[in-house]
C-alpha cells in the first residue's frame, strides 16, 4: 500500500487537509498526518487534529508522496528545515508533491519552483513568480510530479489529479 504524508501545522485550512486525507484513504492509500511534532494541531477555526507522526520519524523512502494543505500552516511549515528537506527529497525522487492554496510557500522555501509551471492562491502569486515559477491561474496544474491548486473550490480537480498520478506509478 502506498503511503502519503499529509502535512499538518497550526492554522491549517480544514477542507484542504481533511478532504485529501480521507480521499486518499478512500482510494486505497495510507494517508498519514505528519507534523513538526507528534502532537495536537489547531485549524484556522479551532478544529483539533493529532499528527500521527513527527517529521523526525519520516523518511522519504517510506512514502510515495506528500500533500501540503493551505491555510496559514504553510507559513510555519516553511520554517522547519526537516519539512523542507522532506518535500525536496520527494520532489527530487520524482514522487508526488501536491500543494494547494498557500502551500506554495513551502515549495518556494524547499527551492523546487524555479522554472516550474504551477498555481496557488492569488495572494502568493508574486511570491511564486519571484521565486522563478511560471504562475498560471487554473484550478489544477500538473508539472511532472508537482500538482498544485488554488483554493478549496479546486479540491475535486486537485484530488482527481493526485489519485491519477499515484495510480500511474
Amino acid at each position: 500500500m502506498k503511503t502519503i504524508a499529509v502535512l499538518i501545522e497550526d492554522n491549517f485550512n480544514e477542507s484542504e487537509l481533511i478532504y485529501p486525507y480521507y480521499r486518499l484513504k478512500e482510494a486505497g492509500f495510507n494517508s498519514v498526518l505528519v507534523g513538526p511534532e507528534k502532537k495536537a494541531y489547531h485549524s484556522k477555526v479551532g478544529l483539533v487534529l493529532d499528527a500521527e507522526m513527527s517529521i523526525d520519524e519520516v523518511h522519504s523512502e517510506n512514502f510515495s508522496g506528500v500533500v501540503i494543505p493551505g491555510g496559514y500552516a504553510p507559513d510555519m511549515l516553511r520554517r522547519n528545515l526537516k519539512i523542507l528537506q522532506f518535500v525536496k527529497e520527494m520532489f527530487d525522487e520524482e514522487k508526488l508533491v501536491a500543494a494547494i492554496c498557500h502551500a506554495g510557500w513551502v515549495l518556494i522555501s524547499a527551492r523546487i519552483v524555479n522554472g516550474v509551471t504551477l498555481t496557488g492562491v492569488s495572494a502568493i502569486k508574486d511570491d511564486l513568480k519571484n521565486a522563478g515559477a511560471k504562475y498560471v491561474d487554473e484550478e489544477v496544474v500538473v508539472d511532472g510530479n508537482l500538482i498544485t491548486s488554488r483554493t478549496p473550490s479546486d479540491l475535486p480537480a486537485f484530488m482527481r489529479e493526485v489519485v491519477k498520478f499515484l495510480n500511474s506509478r
